[in-house]
């Protein structure tokens, strides 16, 4: 099964950017894609200085997407967005006022990839913090998700009026352009002691392994690949009622299960049950005292309105509209305009009768 890499490289353009991350990507696409990948094959998709949140973010589901294993190289800077103080990672546009809105939230990556089978993805990072983010990283990790290996370091940021070099990952791209792949934490041994070498060992290192396959997520992942909906549905049935009765509906794990079965309803084209699956999680999130700008809840209420543009019986659309039109004007999310699309095709569809 051939393997995906996903190279992104980004950071802001002009004074606010630490890093020249854009510089390692002529050294890693220098390294057969099969090297990258650890596979026989693979397919390469390169993204770098991209301008846009959106476009990074479909990209990404594009490679989550993909059936075999999954690489992931980031380099760039983080920087924390000021209303809700988390890690994005910064693009072209971004300035310290406008990250919430021309950055890419951190949160994407381990929501894009919570429903890949534990084990097959990785991400190889190398990152420089600000200020503000340094500080914020020492008692809050960055979560990148529980199925996925992390390997790589974040940086402090570099001294003043200093643009950092991407060293962890020019050092990874040199050893794999010998043309072996080592086991990813031999990799990262190997660069992180090159690095120690040049005097250049320092920040957060990131180094955690893919947890094992008895993950149900695994027998999920399979299930649908294989275009066994209907079978996978009702595994994730299982686990989400066992989270309800052991911890309540509005718990982690219940919420998780919920999540992952309006994932599955997409997957298998059912965009009404995907729409009310999400509909319901964001409402069980808000209940629950959540705020309507937790990344979470403005997950829910995007994922909700994506799939309702997506139901084709209009009696159907109909009736989840205002809804998802009440959700709106309580969690805007971060496109403008959003609330009114809703009211507009609401009354479309109306009118259709």
């Amino acid at each position: 099964m051939p393997g995906t890499v996903l190279l992104l490289a980004a950071s802001p353009v002009g004074k606010g950017c630490l890093v020249d991350a854009a510089s390692v990507l002529p050294v890693l696409a220098a390294v057969p894609p099969a090297v990258l990948a650890g596979a026989d094959t693979a397919n390469v998709v390169e993204l770098a200085d991209p301008l846009e949140p959106q476009a990074v973010l479909t990209r990404l589901r594009a490679a989550a997407a993909a059936p075999g294993p999954l690489t992931v190289f980031v380099t760039g800077q983080l920087q924390l967005d000021r209303r809700q103080r988390l890690p994005h990672l910064a693009l072209a546009r971004t300035t310290p006022a406008t990250v919430r809105y021309t950055a890419f939230p951190w949160h994407w990556f381990r929501d894009e990839l919570r429903l890949r089978a534990p084990g097959a993805t990785t991400l190889v990072l190398d990152l420089h913090a600000d200020a503000e983010t340094w500080e914020h990283l020492r008692t809050a990790p960055l979560d990148c998700g529980r199925n996925n290996a992390v390997y790589g370091r974040v940086a402090p940021p570099p001294g003043r009026r200093t643009v950092a070099v991407p060293t962890y990952m020019k050092a990874v791209a040199t050893i794999l352009r010998s043309g072996h792949r080592p086991a990813l934490e031999q990799l990262h041994q190997q660069a992180w002691g090159r690095l120690a070498g040049e005097g250049e060992a320092d920040g957060i290192v990131l180094a955690t392994h893919a947890p094992v396959t008895g993950d149900p997520h695994a027998s999920i992942t399979a299930a649908v690949q294989s275009g066994r909906h209907a079978e996978a549905d009702a595994l994730a049935a299982r686990w989400q009622q066992a989270a309800v009765q052991a911890r309540g509906p509005a718990s982690d794990d219940a919420l998780h299960w919920a999540e992952v079965r309006a994932d599955l309803a997409m997957f298998a084209g059912d965009a009404e049950r995907s729409c009310r699956t999400w509909l319901a999680v964001a409402g069980t999130r808000l209940a629950a005292g959540q705020a309507p700008d937790e990344p979470a809840v403005e997950a829910a209420v995007d994922r909700a309105h994506h799939q309702w543009g997506k139901i084709r019986d209009k009696a159907r659309a109909r009736e989840l509209g205002p809804a998802l039109a009440e959700l709106r004007g309580r969690v805007p999310g971060r496109r403008e305009g959003a609330l009114g699309h809703v009211q507009r095709q609401l009354r479309q569809l109306q009118t259709q009768g």
